[in-house]
């Protein structure tokens, strides 16, 4: 299915709508008429193509990878490379305050979005009119949907008020179509019957990876039912919950459990080896020699690697001093309210402190080996501007040097490892989250103490060159009565701090800030600190009610003849 998918257009034919960055230009072999493609072979391809606008990405189209947008904006990541003014309207989304509608990578990543749904509806007429029965039309209809409903997600994360095309839109009236005609709980509404549909309509299985199937669908709907139930004002505060989204959240979750389970070392999540594993739900399946120019690779971390290492470019993406703080344990629990109270800096630093063995799967500090390679170990020299940055890079989604997975293409790289959109540990903590709010936090505890015994069982990789661990690790479950008392209030503390640790650099933790409707508080609470160690954030702020959402691009304002309204406070 990767290979499938992701080369049949590069051999058959293109597609008008296809674009690519001249380091990644292919003449392409042929031009098909769109009034050829109406048996069931040429469908086929149709929603071949439209899986492959998943893994449609590099650094000049929006990045498909959500680092950008969920880690730079909530604490978690400084942005990296050569400066401030390096890839700079990145900058403008880490700091906030002078955002504005012009940024030309916010435009690409909506003019992106918008294509991989054009390939959706496409492909979705098409699949709607066939008449044959040699068209297994159900299942590529909620396939359609599946990959419909993952795009509106995002954008709907993203920007918030968007335009609503599917299907039965003609080319000629998305002009007159509005990103403001749904209320945004009637956008999510649309989003949950997306996979609502896809969860009632597909296979249990299906015969190749990557190929949505119904476990995936109900994972979704348990996300945007999650999402969904947090019911928030015009300023974003969380005005209410529904308790009924919830409850539905608890249900599918639990349904999930008949196949998928964690993995035994959080190691395995980010290995390529392991791709496809027990905790993988839904992954973008990336691949190499599959006929393409480069590979269907992941251009989303393509910036993410260090300057030396066998490595040599961009060294973006580089965990904040406030995060690795955050790995910092005492009696092998998380410190809530004092964790950033000391910086850990130096291997010595993990050594003389408790912390989190998540910290050495997540952060390449120097001094560390790189990616678990005792003979490869991780210099202040392989960083590109350690004044500005700092000395840690991200680690979860880079690859060994010597992985068969690994491509180099100046002054590039990237991996052909799968890009997780959904792993089983983000299922059971929506489930711990949903069982909180419903005021059952004990249903909660196994659940949350299953993620930390994992995390504490994951130091086999975490040595040295001496085979010596590299970290005085120390992760003890909650255990009330002994360690901590847990009521509502408690539990609702951890489950945030776990999501935190199980997920940084991983996208996820702004969206989550933003869905409790708490994000001005935790970003300011952290630009007040983090300001006093990164000069360049001196001028950085969030200001609720605005920096929740990014801004509509002003292009696609001004495609609309002004139809379009601008989020607020831009």
């Amino acid at each position: 299915m990767k290979n499938l998918i992701f080369s049949v257009f590069s051999t058959l034919l293109t597609l008008s709508f296809t674009s690519c960055d001249d380091f990644l230009y292919k003449v392409p072999q042929a031009v098909g008429s769109s009034d050829l493609l109406v048996g069931a072979n040429e469908i086929e391809k149709m929603v071949y193509a439209a899986y492959s606008a998943l893994g449609n990405d590099n650094y000049q189209r929006g990045i498909n990878a959500m680092w950008l947008y969920g880690d730079l904006r909530s604490g978690d990541a400084y942005k990296g490379g050569a400066g401030t003014g390096d890839m700079y309207d990145w900058n403008l989304i880490e700091t906030f305050v002078y955002m504005r509608d012009n940024v030309g990578y916010l435009d690409a990543k909506w003019y992106e979005m918008y294509i991989n749904i054009a390939r959706v509806n496409d492909a979705l007429a098409r699949v709607n009119e066939y008449e044959g029965s040699d068209l297994d039309k159900k299942t590529r209809q909620a396939e359609l949907r599946f990959l419909r409903g993952h795009f509106y997600f995002e954008l709907k994360t993203l920007f918030n008020r968007v335009p609503y095309i599917d299907e039965n839109d003609k080319t000629e009236d998305y002009i007159n179509i509005s990103n403001v005609e749904y209320t945004g709980a009637e956008l999510w509404k649309l989003i949950e019957d997306e996979f609502r549909y896809a969860a009632e309509n597909l296979p249990e299985t299906q015969p190749e990876f990557g190929r949505a199937n119904k476990l995936q669908a109900k994972a979704y709907l348990a996300k945007t039912l999650l999402y969904s139930a947090y019911n928030q004002n015009d300023s974003h505060a969380v005005t209410g919950i529904d308790n009924a989204k919830l409850q539905e959240v608890i249900s599918l979750c639990d349904q999930l459990a008949s196949k998928y389970g964690l993995a035994a070392d959080f190691a395995e999540n980010f290995l390529y080896e392991y791709e496809n594993g027990s905790e993988s739900v839904f992954a973008i399946q990336c691949s190499t020699n599959d006929n393409t120019f480069k590979g269907r690779l992941d251009f989303g971390a393509m910036l993410n690697y260090p300057m030396g290492g066998g490595y040599g470019c961009c060294g973006f993406h580089q965990p904040s001093q406030n995060m690795v703080n955050a790995f910092r344990t005492e009696g092998g629990l998380p410190l809530f309210d004092t964790f950033n109270d000391v910086s850990l800096q130096t291997p010595d630093d993990l050594k003389t402190y408790e912390v989190d063995p998540r910290i050495n799967h997540t952060v390449a500090m120097p001094g560390l080996p790189y990616k678990y390679q005792v003979d490869n170990v991780f210099t202040e020299g392989w960083l590109r501007d350690l004044g500005v940055y700092g000395k840690f890079m991200s680690l979860k989604e880079v690859v060994a040097v010597d992985c068969p997975c690994f491509v180099k293409f100046d002054p590039f790289m990237s991996s052909s490892k799968n890009r997780d959109v959904i792993r089983y540990d983000d299922v059971l903590l929506w489930k711990a989250e949903a069982l909180i709010q419903l005021d059952r936090p004990d249903e909660a505890l196994p659940i949350i103490n299953s993620i930390r015994e994992r995390a504490a069982n994951s130091t086999g990789r975490l040595v040295d060159g001496n085979n010596e661990k590299t970290g005085n690790f120390k992760v003890e479950t909650y255990q009330p009565g002994a360690n901590c008392t847990w009521t509502k209030d408690y539990a609702w503390k951890a489950l945030m701090f776990e999501r935190r640790l199980e997920f940084s650099q991983e996208g996820h933790y702004f969206f989550d800030l933003v869905r409790w409707g708490i994000a001005d508080q935790v970003v300011n609470k952290y630009l007040d600190v983090e300001r006093t160690r990164r000069s360049y954030l001196a001028e950085a702020r969030f200001t609720k009610g605005r920096d929740e959402y990014l801004p509509i691009p002003l292009n696609q304002i001004n495609f609309s003849k002004k139809l379009y309204q601008q989020n607020p406070g831009y």
